[in-house]
Order: structure tokens, then C-alpha cells, then sequence
């Protein structure tokens, strides 16, 4: 059905619209003005149109409905009139989306997942074949934050194909991609035979890699199975039944070091445990017993501090929310590294190799790429 206005009038500082279906909108004058269908660049598409060069005065000199159903202004500055299609103002009437109820893209999981990990498997060949695999894989990547890429070959850097069907990679100092072996005097703890805890990738920078690729190339040890646990389905299960931990973890920032003795450089980053979007959903998860440093929060707080602390690294290993596998030759373990959190056990290096591959890609190329295939 086709949606029309029906009716404007002026309030103090914009325009009031009354629509054919009932609903009402305002439109802010400033906001109309900067969103002029002209005020962009037809080719590279940016915002030409400088809104600071007009005053926060600016008003309709003249307005109406014209003889093709846009919205007609004439403005009180510039000798500028605007004209705004309907299905335009409609589809980004910021009144009408103020009061639609958020629903979140993320599908949260727990230890059930272990009984059908199918659902996160995708092959390799349907993916370098076709955009529908590639939209599969990333719908997965950004629905649940796991997946994992069934039969890719097992040659060295063969994981750039699949990767590269997605963007570019991220290089960090560890290099692309980065070689998980045991290796005499390792400067990460990923570089021994040692379990690991379930952590996040490098949580002292500013902005940590989105998501993490650990493409199995060897894995005749015994031992050094896998682990994973969904970060968010943990957090959002202390907000409903722990709301002191969850508001400490959300609150109070953390302290991390990168501890890695072979580099001349200091990173470190202070930030919560716990981070949410403008939409109040869950957006990072920075946990990683390794590198956290020496806490500086306020005395009064420290207590309550390390009790969450405490809380939610225990509830992340818990074998309610994790789960456990072993990764073959071929397979590539994708997840989002800022939500889900991973481990292995510890493994036997005298017992045969373990070899694995891992690349970064930003989590912005994730959904980027997702959203302009599906578009």
C-alpha cells in the first residue's frame, strides 16, 4: 500500500506530518536541511552541503504538498528550495523509528550447540563457488559468531582464497598469517603446548580484530581440542539473573597489557569487561586472564571489582555455556573474536604436530560485505 501525506503544519523548530495510514512524524528543520536531496555528491554520494554555514535559526520560508506529492520547501536562508519524496521521508522518519521496538540480530547459544555443530559447518568449495555459500558463512559469522569452514586444503597461506571472498585482512605485529606452534621461548602462550583459557585476541588494543580465522593444518597431537563459549549468551544470563555483576562488568574498565617481550612497543587499554551498543544490545566482550594487567580502580570498588571478575570468567568456562571439539586438517575455525571467547586444551607435543594458521579481518568487513551482497 502506497503511503501519502495527508497534512503538514509548522511547530516551533520543524514540521509536523500527518500520513495516510494514521501515523504522525516530525521533521526537524535543521535535520530537513541537511538531508536535502541535493546536498550530496550524485558519484561519490558524500554530503557536499555544509550545514554549519547556515544558522540554527533556519526555518520554511514557504511549504507544501506540490503536484508530484513531495514535500516543497522554500528556506528562510540561501534562496533554497528542498524537495523530498514521501517513500523517502517515510523510510527514514526518525519519529516513527524511536518507537519501534529493537530486536537483536544475534542468536545466542550454549553448550546445546555441541550436539549440532552442522549448523555452523559450511564447505569450503561453496563458498569460493558461489555468494550464496559466502552469504551463508557470513550470516552464521553474524548471526552466532561461529562457523566453521568444512575441507579447505591444507597448504600453507591456502586460506587466503576462502578469506579474501570476504575483504582484506588485518595484519598485526604477529604477522598474516600468524604460525600457532609450539615454539622454544614463546613470546604468546598460544605458542606453547599449554591449555589455554578461554580468552579474546589482544584485548590492550583500542580496537581488538572483529573476527579471528584458525585454519588446521596439522593436528596429530594428543590433545589440544578445542573450546568456544558465546560471550554474549553469558552476559545476557548474569543481566537476568545477576544485575550487580552485569552493571560492575559494564561499568568499570579493565586494565590490559600486551606483555609480548619481543616487541619495542607498549600497548595497553583500559576498558569494560562488557560493552553495549545505542541500542543497549551486547557489542564486546574483553576477557583474557593472561593479559589483563595490574587493576588501578578506585579502593572502594576493587572488591566488588574482582568478585564480578571472578563471577564471569568461572561462568565462561562453565559447561552450561561452552563447548568443546576437536578441529580436523581442513577445517577453519571463523568466529567473532570480540564476542566469543576460545581455548584448547593443553597437548602433547612429543605425541605428533599441531599446526595452525591464524588471520584478523575487521568486523566492519564482516558486515559490510554481507550487507552489499544481500543488497
Amino acid at each position: 500500500m502506497e503511503i501519502n501525506i495527508l497534512k503538514i503544519s509548522q511547530n516551533g523548530s520543524g514540521l509536523d506530518v500527518e500520513w495516510s495510514d494514521g501515523e504522525k512524524s516530525n521533521f526537524n528543520y535543521l535535520w530537513l536541511r541537511d538531508n536535502c536531496p541535493t546536498a550530496h555528491d550524485k558519484d561519490s554520494r558524500h554530503r557536499m552541503f555544509n550545514i554549519l554555514k547556515v544558522s540554527t535559526n533556519i526555518k520554511a520560508k514557504d511549504f507544501k504538498i506540490n503536484h508530484d506529492g513531495k514535500l516543497e520547501i522554500k528556506w528562510s536562508e540561501g534562496d533554497h528550495t528542498s524537495y523530498y519524496d514521501p517513500k523517502w521521508l517515510r523510510k527514514n522518519c526518525y519519529t516513527l523509528k524511536s518507537k519501534q521496538k529493537y530486536i537483536s540480530p544475534y542468536k545466542l547459544w550454549n553448550n546445546s550447540l555441541q550436539n549440532n555443530l552442522d549448523s555452523i559447518s559450511v564447505e569450503h568449495d561453496e563458498i569460493i563457488s558461489s555468494d550464496k555459500g559466502l552469504i551463508k558463512w557470513l550470516e552464521i559469522l553474524h548471526r552466532k559468531g561461529i562457523a566453521i569452514v568444512k575441507n579447505t586444503p591444507i597448504e600453507k597461506e591456502s586460506a587466503f582464497s576462502v578469506l579474501n571472498r570476504i575483504s582484506h585482512t588485518r595484519e598485526t605485529f604477529f604477522k598474516t598469517p600468524f604460525e600457532v606452534i609450539n615454539i622454544p621461548k614463546p613470546n604468546n602462550s598460544a605458542y606453547s603446548a599449554h591449555a589455554l583459557n578461554n580468552h579474546m585476541d589482544l584485548p590492550w588494543f583500542e580496537t581488538p580484530p572483529g573476527y579471528q580465522f584458525l585454519h588446521c593444518l596439522i593436528n596429530s597431537a594428543e590433545g589440544g581440542d578445542s573450546s568456544a563459549v558465546d560471550g554474549f549468551s553469558v552476559v545476557d544470563y548474569l543481566k537476568h539473573n545477576e544485575i550487580e555483576i552485569f552493571e560492575t562488568l559494564v561499568s568499570v574498565p579493565l586494565k590490559f597489557r600486551d606483555k609480548d617481550y619481543t616487541q619495542e612497543s607498549i600497548r595497553g587499554f583500559h576498558a569494560p569487561a562488557v560493552s553495549l551498543t545505542k541500542d543497549k544490545d551486547y557489542n564486546d566482550i574483553r576477557f583474557s586472564v593472561a593479559t589483563m594487567d595490574i587493576l588501578d580502580c578506585h579502593p572502594d570498588i576493587m572488591d566488588k571489582v574482582y568478585k564480578a571478575h571472578h563471577r564471569f570468567g568461572n561462568l565462561l568456562h562453565d559447561d552450561r555455556f561452552q563447548i568443546k571439539f576437536r578441529l580436523n586438517p581442513g577445517d577453519i575455525f571463523s568466529f567473532n573474536n570480540r564476542r566469543v571467547l576460545h581455548g584448547r586444551t593443553a597437548f602433547d607435543p612429543n605425541s605428533g604436530h599441531r599446526h595452525l594458521q591464524g588471520y584478523y579481518i575487521d568486523r566492519d568487513e564482516i558486515l559490510g560485505r554481507l550487507n552489499y551482497l544481500k543488497k
